[in-house]
């Protein structure tokens, strides 16, 4: 008669633990095993919880208050939803910010965005010097986004800059002030700003086109399609995962744009950002705590679309 072994854990400090998998078999998480798991899983959630998400709630909670920073908070701080009030009716830099960001999103969406791509495109041809054309540009993704600014800011310079001397306008007496200029400062800003996101969009979308089976482009050809007809009908379509990225990517570069605008004038005079106003009403003018955390809190769930958008995908593919 054939007998059946039941899995037994021994009470010594070596033994381990016997963990049943989907497949019926058993596994054994040993003491060590237990620790791994306790230091690869339990700091980072640790950090996670004390970086990401108490800043976040404790925003929440001082957007409903009038706390200045200074002091404890008190019951008397909480005022309920004046500020959103204040923002949305009485706050006068609110609304051109918050279109600022769609100009910024609507610039990279439909500029920036695709010439990164159209570069990938191009360097995924090997054509002779892909890897110098590669690196130069990738070459603004590596610097910061501060360093960008202060080298766009020379350029951009009404007499010393490049731009206004290689175009003749110095000499001319026609100089154009492209960062004091409240019409225009905003896309010399943009220009800067998508510099950088081109070349970080053509690495990421290079990489995907690496990926796609030569195949495809085979059968491509040979049913008489051309190159641009191959890349709209096939390779694009095949490259959905990483469109979807690198679209939730450009969103939240739109969103949580600063460095650049602060760096040229701290975000006044035609180039409010909520990122911006964020910063002037918590720190930089009157430290109104509450009213700074109740633009974040808006800036937070405007956020929130391209991010549930990208998991959503991202589930969806997996199930």
């Amino acid at each position: 008669m054939a007998t059946s072994i039941t899995p037994s854990r021994d009470d010594s400090p070596d033994s381990g633990e016997l963990v049943a998998t989907s497949r019926g078999r058993y596994h054994v998480l040993t003491r060590y095993d237990r620790r791994v798991l306790v230091v690869m899983v339990g700091v980072p959630l640790v950090l996670d919880l004390i970086f990401i998400w108490w800043p976040t709630l404790s925003s929440i909670l001082l957007s409903f208050t009038n706390y200045n920073g200074v002091g404890d908070l008190s019951p008397n701080n909480f005022i309920g939803l004046r500020n959103y009030q204040f923002l949305f009716s009485g706050y006068t830099l609110f609304w051109p910010a918050f279109f600022h960001n769609v100009i910024w999103l609507a610039w990279l969406f439909f500029l920036a965005t695709p010439l990164g791509i159209f570069f990938a495109v191009l360097l995924d041809r090997d054509i002779r010097g892909t890897g110098l054309y590669q690196s130069v540009f990738y070459l603004p993704v590596v610097l910061s986004l501060v360093i960008v600014g202060f080298i766009w800011e020379l350029q951009f310079s009404p007499t010393e800059g490049f731009i206004n001397n290689a175009l003749g306008l110095v000499k001319s007496g026609n100089i154009i002030d492209w960062l004091g200029n409240p019409r225009i400062n905003l896309f010399s800003i943009l220009i800067a700003a998508s510099w950088r996101h081109v070349g970080y969009v053509m690495v990421i979308y290079l990489a995907g086109l690496k990926s796609v089976d030569p195949t495809l482009r085979e059968a491509a050809k040979v049913d008489g399609a051309n190159e641009i007809q191959a890349f709209f009908r096939i390779i694009f379509p095949v490259m959905a995962p990483i469109n979807i990225v690198i679209a939730v990517i450009t969103a939240i570069e739109a969103l949580r744009a600063f460095d650049i605008a602060f760096i040229v004038n701290q975000g006044k005079n035609g180039l409010e950002l909520l990122s911006i106003l964020i910063t002037n009403n918590s720190i930089s003018e009157a430290s109104l705590v509450g009213f700074g955390s109740a633009i974040a809190v808006i800036l937070l769930l405007i956020s929130l679309g391209p991010i549930i958008v990208f998991l959503s995908r991202v589930m969806r593919t997996r199930s």
